[in-house]
This record gives structure tokens, sequence and C-alpha cells, in this order.
């Protein structure tokens, strides 16, 4: 039967690789459970290049297929989502892993205003496991520790980051501008919708052993787990280049402390050369903090995350103007420590230096000329990465 788009309440959205296997019970437990509960709903079929027939079965079953000539788990899901005419959107693998006749679980809490509800495999959660349904690293190691990086890092309220059945709003997805075309997609989902505020809910599902006989699961352990690391990790500058930065430039003003003291500490006789070292985890730390600013402008210029008032009290206090008189400060500070010991170095007619005297004014003017110098150029890059900010 044939709906108006404005009528269809919910779509089900299957991305699709050569699933012909289990297409067919996939299709035909949603169909039920529409026709059970009384759903206005469609099933989309996201076919990702299938030679195996699968695109024949959707038709036959009524579903609608959508060719996604781009191949990749999220850029299948994308194409399927955008063709969704619902106002509620279901996804969910096409291998039968995933019961579809647990939907109206999904259903009831969107209907109730949730914006994203996410299924829950893991028994933490309330989910359930069957024998031979996740491979022992993923149920183990895996799921449980990219959950609880993607709570710690982004308070994530969810326990199984990487459960691939969920429901949302179309108007949620459509806000997120999601930009994963692979595996990722699925955890910059939970992440985007966490940081955009969204009403989020988790619902505890049954995972069946997959039902594939023709080939294997697409999912690839090692190099989809780096993947979603290496997103959590670019997706947060806090982690990535803030907290580093920190740590670094404690490290270095330790460093200074205990190698510009007239007494020894702990015993030790610290110098030139610690002072050295801490130069050198100074001027890092301060890099990474500059690449935390970088970054958080950018991604929220590109729209990639919401805006921070954070950023904006932060840039209320410090603009381009400060940052340019900070830097030319700094800068001539070091130039005249270096001159000092240049005049010292002049006043012996260029002979030799007592180096571990000369070097306690040469190693700080090094360092304030080079943060100095930093400010000012960063100062105009960070400027010119934020024009789209306000």
């Amino acid at each position: 039967m044939e709906h108006h788009d404005s009528d269809i309440e919910l779509s089900v959205v299957m991305p699709c690789l050569n699933e012909a296997d289990t297409l067919e019970i996939c299709i035909t437990k949603v169909l039920r459970i529409f026709d059970e509960h009384k759903i206005v709903g469609e099933v989309v079929i996201a076919d990702n290049g299938s030679t195996d027939g699968s695109q024949e079965i959707a038709t036959r079953l009524g579903a609608r297929v959508e060719d996604i000539p781009e191949r990749g788990y999220g850029a299948a899901l994308m194409g399927g989502i955008m063709a969704a005419r619902g106002h509620f959107v279901l996804m969910g693998d096409a291998d039968d892993s995933y019961d579809f006749l647990e939907i109206p679980k999904f259903l009831e809490k969107l209907r109730e205003g949730f914006d994203l509800v996410q299924g829950c495999r893991l028994p933490r959660g309330g989910g359930t496991v069957l024998p031979n349904a996740m491979p022992f690293l993923h149920r183990w190691l895996g799921n449980p520790m990219l959950s609880a990086m993607v709570r710690g890092m982004f308070r994530a309220p969810v326990t199984d980051i990487y459960c691939g059945m969920r429901g949302f709003r179309k108007d949620l997805y459509l806000r997120l501008d999601q930009r994963c075309t692979g595996m990722e997609f699925a955890t910059e989902m939970i992440i985007k919708s966490t940081l955009y505020a969204a009403k989020i809910a988790e619902v505890p599902i049954t995972l069946h052993p997959d039902g594939r006989k023709a080939h294997g699961p697409h999912l690839r352990t090692f190099r989809d787990g780096w993947r979603t690391v290496r997103f959590f990790m670019m997706y947060s500058p806090r982690w990535l280049f803030l907290f580093p930065g920190i740590l670094l430039i404690f490290s270095g003003i330790v460093g200074y402390g205990v190698a510009l003291s007239s007494t020894p500490t702990l015993g030790i006789n610290f110098g030139p050369h610690t002072l050295l070292v801490a130069s050198l985890s100074f001027l890092l730390g301060y890099q990474s903090l500059l690449f935390a600013i970088f970054t958080k402008t950018f991604a929220i210029s590109e729209g990639l995350m919401p805006a921070d008032p954070r950023m904006d009290r932060f840039y209320d206090v410090i603009n381009l103007e400060k940052g340019l008189v900070l830097g030319v400060l700094s800068f001539v500070i070091g130039l005249g420590l270096i001159s000092h010991t240049a005049n010292e170095w002049r006043a012996t007619s260029y002979g030799p230096l007592d180096y571990e005297l000369t070097l306690r004014w040469v190693i700080p003017g090094v360092t304030l000329a080079a943060l100095g110098f930093q400010t000012m150029l960063s100062g105009f890059f960070v400027s010119i990465l934020g024009m789209g900010r306000r």
C-alpha cells in the first residue's frame, strides 16, 4: 500500500552488500511488525553494489531499493537515510543479527520524545548476546573499551557504542551533518548527538548469530577499531592536544624551577642541560595548546562541532591584537636575554664563555623568542580559521 510521504512515521533503513542469504527474513520481520502494530512505515534498502540478487529480493517484497554507488557502511547509510521519507528512521544490518521484531521498543521511545534511541547488546546494559553472535575480542575487549572511552571523553549516555541498531528522528540526523563514510558512521552519530545535547535513550536488545553463509562479516576488527579510536581523538581536541599540552608545559615549568635554582634539588644539581630539556617540553606543550585552539576553531567554523561558549569567552579575552602584543613582548624579552649574553661575549673580546652561566640566559632567551614568534603567527592563523565563526 502506497502512502504519502507526510503519512510515513517510520523508515527502516538497511545497508546492503550481497545479503541474499538473510535479506528476505529481515524485510519480512519488518513488514510483520508494521502490520501487527499498525505502523505506517517503509523499508529502504541502501544497496552498495550487490551482485547476488539482493535488489530483486527487496523489490519483490515491496521494499524500496536505493542504489548507493559510493562504497562503505557509512556511505550506504547516508544515502538510505537521506532517501527515507519517515519522521523517524531505524537503521539495522541486513544479516539477521539484529531482530527487527524488536522495533516497537525503539518506536515507543521515539514517540515519547527521544531524539536518538540506541540499542544495547551488552549484558551490562540489559542486552543479550547469544552464543557465537559476537567474537570474543569484540564482546570482552573492543566494545566495552570503546564504549568506556566515548562515555569518558564525551559523556555519551550509552553502554554499547557500536550497536548498529538504533532509531532516531530524521531532523536530528539532518542537523548532525555526518561525514564518516566507513564504520565510524555509527560512533560519529553518538558523539555528535551528545555534543548537540540530543535527548538519548537506550533499549536492551538481543544479538543473534550472523545468518549469512556466502561471506563473512564486513567489519574488520583491528582496522575498524583503530579508525574508531582515531575518530575519537580527532573529535576531542581536549584529549588529543589540550591535556598533553598542559602536562608538557607543567613539566617545563618544573624543569625551569629546578634548573634555575641556586641550590640542589633532592640532592641533585640541575644545570643547563635540564634547562634545555625543560625548554623543549615547554615549546612542545605550547604548540599542543595552539593545536587545540586551531582544531576547536576549525571544527566549530565548519559545523563539525556545535558552538562552544567557552571558545567565545576565550576570544573575548584573547583577540588578534592582544596576541600580537604578547607575542612581540615575549620575542623582545627573548632577544634581550640573548643580547645580554652576546654583550658579555663581546666584553671578553669574543673569547671562551662560562657556559654554565651564559646558557642560563641564552636558553630562556631562545625559548621566549620562539614562543613569541609562534604566538604572533598563531594569532593570524586562528583569526583566519575563525572568520566564519560569527
